[in-house]
């Protein structure tokens, strides 16, 4: 910096520098290019990469979400779909795999884990957050509180696998939000699975018996809990018709991972960040779906995790 030049106080994208004893710029003057004074243009902070596992392809709920709310971050997405599904799973085993998952997003350079399942989320998410205490890890969990909130009737229906209806984070949600409401536990085997195999037939079959218990319930607001089941909320919605209501929390963990990111200076310029996804079993069903869910070209690698 020439002699008499100081740095200015106030904050800017672009950075000048006051002269006061440099070609007869005056105390306060803003010096343009033409003077000798420095200008120095702020850079933006590189965009930091995302990690996403799921037991397949449900994650790819949130994936949408993220890609269009931060589209300058670099994701990498696995699909852990050798070993679906997640719900039959017990939580000993689930968080040895999750923490075998979550290795191989770091070792990617993700500097933040979205464990984009439910099931996951419930029974592995604290030890995980135990086992890597300086990584951000942000879980999915069913909207029992928003569902509770836009009820009418507080009557509403939670979708879930079997294993997130039982686990303690569930107990903890109903007797934190669900006192004065009731609130209907409707464990649904096989949906997953038949979504991950865009099994339509057996789809059918799944949806309808899902419906009929729920209109069974009387509940005018349904939790999908469960990444998967917003992959098939138009047929729900459909089914189930305009007086009952469809809760995702896909939008809310979309703004919870932007909050744990350091803040990115000019970041709606960047080039898009670039997306990698792999499958630990079945490429092409997950290929399939990412080619329907995506809004954008998508490859599918083979992981040997």
């Amino acid at each position: 910096m020439p002699p008499g030049c100081r740095a200015t106080d106030k904050i800017e994208r672009s950075f000048y520098f006051r002269c006061s004893a440099a070609r007869g710029c005056h105390p306060g003057d803003r010096c343009g290019p033409p003077l000798h004074c420095a200008r120095m243009t702020a850079r933006p902070s590189p965009s930091p990469q995302i990690g996403v596992f799921d037991s397949g392809v449900g994650g790819l709920s949130v994936l949408r979400g993220l890609r269009r709310r931060l589209p300058d971050c670099a994701i990498s997405y696995l699909a852990d779909n050798r070993h679906l599904p997640y719900g039959a799973k017990s939580p000993e085993w689930l968080v040895e795999r999750c923490a075998t998952l979550t290795q191989v997003l770091v070792s990617q350079g993700s500097a933040l884990v979205l464990v984009a399942c439910n099931t996951a989320t419930t029974h592995t998410i604290a030890a995980l957050r135990q086992r890597w205490p300086s990584l951000p890890f942000v879980g999915v969990e069913p909207g029992v509180k928003p569902a509770i909130a836009a009820s009418r009737s507080r009557r509403i229906a939670v979708l879930a696998t079997e294993a997130t209806l039982q686990s303690e984070r569930m107990r903890s949600l109903v007797g934190t939000h669900g006192a004065d409401a009731e609130v209907h536990l409707l464990a649904c085997p096989g949906l997953a699975d038949a979504i991950e195999r865009a099994a339509d037939d057996a789809l059918e079959t799944l949806i309808e018996d899902a419906c009929a218990r729920i209109e069974a319930t009387q509940a005018d607001t349904v939790v999908l809990g469960c990444t998967h089941y917003p992959l098939i909320a138009d047929r729900i919605a459909r089914r189930l018709g305009p007086g009952v209501a469809l809760v995702d929390t896909a939008e809310a963990v979309c703004r919870r991972v932007e909050s744990l990111l350091p803040v990115r200076i000019g970041a709606q310029a960047e080039p898009r960040g670039a997306l990698s996804i792999a499958a630990s079993g079945d490429v092409e069903l997950v290929a399939r779906a990412a080619r329907r869910w995506l809004d954008e070209p998508v490859t599918v690698a083979h992981s040997a995790v």
